[in-house]
């Protein structure tokens, strides 16, 4: 296990050898080809870094301010001694997805984006089904974080939004080049950084699956970008289950690639070990490397097929919190109100049957068709319930739903209502 902080700003001064991206990482032409081959997972966030550094000189030093104050938090024992259920304040960041697309198959809906944001919730709570996976060897570091996402109900002007942008585009595919995240560059413009998470969802070319840029980057670029068909059920084979998202967005909580983008490099963290480059695929576990005991190839900040990652370490976790911290680089996100509408929202006149119900439920919406309203399913937990299935015309097919309580959630994005149920 690592249990030295390299000096970040040395780490810095050797940027260009230290941070190397693998060749296939290079920058993809604006309007380059269409590809949606995906044959091993291509991550920019440090060829973007790099670029950064060369073009900005006090982006070195402000990285290393965000280093040292990361290194103060830590060095604290009681921050250390914490989980999501001792106390610590959740962290819950309003989120914006730019769905910028030139196709229609490019046009991630609603039900997707929202699939999304339950993968990251799962996997940044330690909720997501396979974390049982993670070998005996690291089941004692693997570890919940205390930061969870909802997509944004208030906009920058203090309108109400579902939390998605859809934007249609010229452009057949995106590179690295932060293109996307400019409206006059045939992508879209960045919500402000303090008050929500930027992810945009677009055709990268060149196989690359998402970069992030690191906090203490330009406003203008904050976020993360994703291949619009990582998000779950995507066709991005091997990279369907929404785990690029939970990878790129580690990098905009300034996780590091676990390898540390050197040969037995150093990712900053205490308990993952020291390993001597990225692992692709499904490995078999142990794969031993630079004197440790296995790889942890299946920490999502690997490369690692998306059903093969399924834990953050304990340490990574502290390292997230330290952004949120007094000082810390995203300590204005915790007084975000973009998930506040400023005005009510319009209850939606609706009335559903049988209650308890064992099968089918039944939804009467008055005055407006019901196809005009997007019907979601709800745990008391917020845990969206997937396996509840609406047909469109009232009906809402609950049987394969545990017994229990739940609530619905009706809304068409000016009008909303949640009511709660029983499964018999």
């Amino acid at each position: 296990m690592k249990k030295v902080y390299l000096s970040a700003l040395a780490l810095l001064g050797s940027a260009a050898s230290l941070f190397a991206q693998d060749a296939q990482m290079r920058k993809a032409p604006d309007q380059s080809p269409v590809q949606q081959a995906t044959p091993g997972r291509a991550c920019a966030t440090m060829e973007v870094f790099e670029s950064q550094l060369a073009a900005d000189p006090a982006r070195a030093q402000r990285m290393e301010a965000i280093e040292a104050q990361t290194r103060r938090y830590l060095a604290q024992p009681t921050m250390l001694q914490r989980s999501t259920t001792d106390g610590t304040t959740t962290i819950t960041i309003p989120v914006v997805v730019h769905v910028v697309y030139n196709t229609a198959a490019q046009n991630v809906p609603q039900a997707q984006v929202e699939d999304q944001i339950r993968v990251l919730n799962e996997d940044f709570a330690k909720m997501n089904s396979d974390v049982n996976n993670v070998p005996s060897l690291y089941a004692g570091v693997a570890s919940a974080t205390n930061v969870r996402f909802v997509l944004a109900t208030r906009n920058p002007s203090g309108g109400v939004t579902n939390g998605v942008v859809r934007v249609q585009t010229k452009t057949r595919s995106f590179s690295s080049n932060d293109f996307v995240k400019y409206t006059n560059k045939g992508g879209s413009n960045a919500w402000p950084r303090d008050k929500y998470l930027n992810i945009w969802l677009c055709n990268l070319g060149q196989g690359l699956l998402g970069y992030a840029q690191f906090p203490g980057g330009a406003a203008a670029t904050d976020g993360v970008v994703c291949l619009y068909s990582s998000v779950p059920g995507g066709t991005a084979s091997n990279y369907n289950l929404g785990r690029t998202a939970t990878h790129e967005v580690g990098h905009w909580l300034n996780l590091r690639h676990i390898w540390g983008d050197a040969t037995c490099g150093n990712d900053f963290v205490a308990d993952t070990p020291t390993q001597q480059t990225s692992n692709g695929g499904c490995p078999t576990f142990p794969k031993i490397t630079c004197n440790n005991q296995g790889d942890m190839s299946m920490n999502y900040m690997d490369y690692t097929y998306d059903q093969c990652m399924y834990m953050f370490t304990a340490g990574q976790s502290s390292r997230m919190d330290a952004l949120f911290a007094v000082g810390g680089a995203r300590e204005l996100l915790k007084s975000s109100d973009g998930a506040k509408a400023q005005r009510q929202m319009a209850v939606v006149p609706m009335s559903l049957y049988p209650n308890p119900a064992s099968d089918v439920l039944n939804l009467e919406i008055k005055g407006k068709a019901r196809s005009n309203y997007a019907i979601s399913v709800y745990d008391l937990r917020g845990q969206q319930m997937t396996q509840a299935r609406y047909d469109g015309d009232g009906h809402v097919q609950v049987a394969s739903l545990p017994k229990g309580l739940y609530y619905i959630r009706i809304a068409n994005g000016t009008e909303v209502t949640h009511q709660r149920f029983e499964k018999e």
